[in-house]
């Protein structure tokens, strides 16, 4: 499912911010529980409260939920900044874990920030941080944009 292709016409800030308004989340967002909760031009915030769905076997939270949400705030933080017609996609995700996640963490906060967008490549970085405000995981991104064809 594309959640974006009835919005295809609008810049990538005004398709996210089109989502929120209508509360809709695209299917990682549900599936692992995180959602898009401020947005700005190159810079997004993801929240969400790992649940003990998403523990690896030794009860911490998996390495995979933290990447995810700072894969998530590396793209969208990009997506934000991006003309209508354009996509992108990671070409790599470097991700630093500084503090397990775990039960007592709390809600989670997942900040993008747009580095630089070029006519193909765009940078960005992340931090996830507990409900303590202490950093857990932070992460760079490459993406490629590139234009996206309109299926009609």
């Amino acid at each position: 499912m594309n959640v974006m292709h009835e919005l295809a016409n609008l810049d990538g800030h005004d398709q996210l911010a089109a989502l929120m308004a209508a509360n809709r989340n695209p299917p990682i967002g549900e599936t692992l529980e995180f959602y898009l909760v401020e947005l700005e031009r190159g810079r997004v915030v993801f929240e969400g409260s790992p649940s003990r769905k998403v523990f690896n076997p030794i009860g911490s939270v998996h390495g995979g939920y933290a990447a995810t949400l700072l894969d998530s705030a590396c793209g969208c933080a990009v997506h934000s900044s991006l003309p209508a017609g354009q996509g992108y996609t990671t070409l790599e995700l470097k991700v630093s874990y500084h503090r397990a996640l775990g039960e007592t963490s709390g809600p989670v906060r997942a900040e993008g920030r747009l580095m630089s967008l070029g006519r193909r490549v765009a940078f960005a970085e992340a931090k996830l941080v507990d409900a303590r405000g202490k950093l857990c995981a932070s992460a760079t991104s490459t993406l490629l944009v590139f234009p996206i064809e309109n299926g009609d």
